[in-house]
């Protein structure tokens, strides 16, 4: 979850730096896609962060359940909703004519 928000907040220059050496290069013959771009970068990023709240909500569940299953919901919802617009916006970066 710490690494998503690193990410997504751009602490230091990771962002841009993961950006830059990962998410922005060739995949073999295949182009950089949604996460090359700013706006997907982000998504995928809390995308992270959503996951992190799933386990957390597992972590958690061990000492209050009310509290656990609250936490594991929102990252459900989180991972849900941010999946869809990962799907998305690489489907659009992918029939996008260069």
């Amino acid at each position: 979850m710490l690494a998503g928000v690193v990410l997504a907040l751009n602490l230091l220059g990771a962002g841009d730096f993961v950006m830059r050496h990962v998410t922005m290069r060739y995949l073999g013959s295949l182009p950089p896609g949604f996460a090359g771009s700013k706006g997907g970068f982000r998504v995928y990023a809390a995308l992270v962060v959503a996951i992190g709240f799933l386990f957390a909500g597992f972590g958690l569940a061990e000492t209050s359940v009310d509290m656990g299953i609250i936490v594991f919901a929102v990252g459900a919802v989180g991972f849900i909703v941010l999946s869809v617009l990962a799907i998305r916006g690489e489907i659009a970066a992918a029939t996008r004519k260069p």
